[in-house]
C-alpha cells in the first residue's frame, strides 16, 4: 500500500467486475448464433445438430456482433447517439487501479453513461484524471466535500470504488444527498451494513446497484438460459474455482477492517455468486473450511484459503474453492444429466472460454462456443443507466449482494465450528428484471 492510505493509493487488483447491458434496438450490436451456436441456442437436436459438430472432439463455433438497424427504440431508452450531456451523469467514488484502468474507459465507451465528477483525496491526481476524461475542475471532490455533490445536477448515480469496509458509509452518504449509487461487490462487509445499505436507498427512493459484472457478460448468460431451458438436463454438479497469489503484506485485502475477510469476499464470491445466478437456485445448506498459515505475514488477519460446499434442494451441490496463496486460476463446470457447461478462464475481464458438452447421435460432443469482445464494464454501466431512466430495478440491486454476504458469514461459521450451517431463504426475489436480451 502506498504511504497514504486514501483509498484512491489502495491497488485494485480484484478479479473482474462488471458488465453492463440494456440498450435500445435501434442501431444497436446484437448477437445472433451462427453454425453450431445458433443450434445450440434454438435448442436443435438429432440430424440437424450431428451435422453441425464433431462427437468426441472440440467445436469452435463464433457469435458474431451483427447489427439491425430495422428495429425500432425501446421505450423510455436513452439515444445511443445522443450528446454527451443527455446522458446519465456518473460520480466516480476512489481512483485506485480499477477505476482507471476498467471502470472510466469503460465509461468513454459507454452508450448511455459519461464520467462528470470524481471524488478523491488526491486533488493533484484527480484532476490529471480529470483533464483526461473532461471533467470540470469544480467537479472534483474530496472526501470530504462529497455531500457537495448535491449541488451538481449532472450527477445522477454514485459509482462506489473504494475498499469493501467502506462501501456502507459511502453509500448511505450518497443516498441522503439524492444520488442512485451503483456499488462495487462484495455489497459490505456485514449483512447488517447491506441491509442498512438497501434500507437508506429506499427511503431516499434512490436505486442501489451491485457490480455483479457476471452475471451481465454474454457467456454467463447464455449458460443461464440453457439452465431455464433444460438444456443441460436435471442439474447435479456445479464446481468452481478462484485463486490468485497476493504479494504485498500491506494491502488493503489483507486487513480484516477494511476487507471483510481474505479471498471469499474477493475472489471466492464469483463462484457463490456463480452458483447461484446460473443454477436459478438458492442454497439451503454450507459446510465450509479455511486454512490461514501460521508463518505467513500475509494472512494475520484473513484466511490464506477457503473451501465451501454449498447444498441446493433440486439435489444440486456446489464445490467451490478461492485461494489467495495458489498460481492465478479461474474457471467453473456445471453438469447436468444430459449435458454440461463450462468456462475456463472464467471471471474475468476478457479472455474467457465456453464449452458445453452434450450428447450428438448418442455420441459426445464437445462445442467451444466464442463470443467477439465486449467491454463488460460498459454493458454492466449502460444497464444501471437504463434502470435510472426508466425507473426500474436493477437486475442486481441490494437484495442481491445481502443475499450473498449472508452466505458468507454461513460460510465463516462453519468453518469456525466445523458443522453444517443452514442458509435461510431470502424473504423474496434478489434480482430484477433480465437486463435487455437484445444485447446478449
Amino acid at each position: 500500500m502506498n504511504s497514504d492510505d486514501s483509498p484512491d493509493h489502495i491497488n485494485d487488483s480484484r478479479p473482474p467486475e462488471h458488465a453492463s447491458g440494456a440498450q435500445s434496438r435501434r442501431g444497436f450490436l446484437q448477437r445472433s448464433g451462427t453454425g453450431m451456436a445458433a443450434l445450440l441456442m434454438a435448442g436443435a437436436s438429432g440430424p440437424a445438430l450431428a451435422a453441425a459438430a464433431t462427437p468426441g472432439a472440440p467445436n469452435s463455433v463464433k457469435l458474431p456482433l451483427i447489427q439491425d438497424p430495422n428495429t425500432e427504440p425501446a421505450e423510455n431508452t436513452p439515444d445511443p447517439n445522443a450528446e454527451p450531456d443527455r446522458r446519465v451523469g456518473y460520480a466516480i467514488v476512489g481512483l485506485g487501479r480499477l477505476s482507471l484502468n476498467q471502470i472510466l474507459p469503460a465509461l468513454s465507451a459507454s452508450k448511455y453513461s459519461r464520467v462528470v465528477a470524481l471524488v478523491s483525496g488526491d486533488a493533484e491526481k484527480a484532476k490529471k484524471i480529470g483533464r483526461q476524461y473532461g471533467v470540470r475542475e469544480s467537479a472534483i471532490y474530496t472526501y470530504q466535500t462529497y455531500e457537495k455533490l448535491a449541488d451538481n445536477p449532472e450527477v445522477q448515480v454514485v459509482y462506489i470504488v473504494l475498499p469493501n469496509g467502506m462501501h456502507a458509509e459511502y453509500t448511505i452518504r450518497a443516498a441522503a444527498i439524492g444520488k442512485h449509487v451503483l456499488c462495487e461487490k462484495p455489497m459490505a462487509v456485514s449483512s447488517a451494513e447491506c441491509q442498512r445499505m438497501i434500507e437508506a436507498c429506499k427511503k431516499a427512493n434512490r436505486l442501489l446497484m451491485i457490480a455483479y459484472r457476471s452475471q451481465y457478460e454474454p457467456m454467463d448468460r447464455m449458460i443461464a438460459k440453457w439452465v431455464k431451458e433444460k438444456q443441460l438436463g436435471p442439474l447435479h454438479e456445479f464446481i468452481a474455482g478462484n485463486s490468485q497469489n497476493v504479494g504485498d503484506p500491506t494491502q488493503w485485502r489483507l486487513k480484516l477492517a477494511l476487507a471483510g475477510g481474505g479471498p471469499l469476499p474477493d475472489v471466492g464470491i464469483y463462484c457463490l455468486n456463480a452458483a447461484r445466478f446460473l443454477s436459478g437456485e438458492e442454497p439451503f445448506e454450507v459446510f465450509a473450511t479455511t486454512y490461514k498459515p501460521d508463518d505467513d505475514p500475509r494472512f494475520k488477519e484473513v484466511e490464506q484459503s477457503v473451501q465451501f460446499l454449498l447444498r441446493f434442494p433440486s439435489g444440486l451441490t456446489a464445490t467451490c474453492m478461492a485461494s489467495y496463496a495458489s498460481h492465478e486460476s479461474r474457471f467453473f463446470r456445471l453438469q447436468g444429466a444430459q449435458g454440461w457447461a463450462e468456462m475456463n478462464p472464467a471471471f474475468g475481464y476478457n479472455g474467457l472460454q465456453l464449452r458445453k458438452g452434450q450428447l450428438v447421435e448418442g455420441k459426445n460432443a464437445q462445442i467451444q462456443i466464442g463470443i467477439d469482445p465486449v467491454d463488460q464494464f460498459a454493458r454492466e454501466i449502460d444497464h444501471m443507466s437504463l434502470c435510472v431512466v426508466r425507473g426500474q430495478t436493477p437486475h442486481t440491486p441490494g437484495e442481491e449482494g445481502l443475499q450473498d454476504q449472508r452466505i458468507v458469514e454461513a460460510i465463516y461459521e462453519s468453518a469456525r465450528t466445523r458443522r453444517a450451517v443452514k442458509i435461510a431463504v431470502p424473504a423474496g426475489p434478489t434480482r430484477g428484471p433480465d437486463p435487455d436480451e437484445e444485447n446478449f
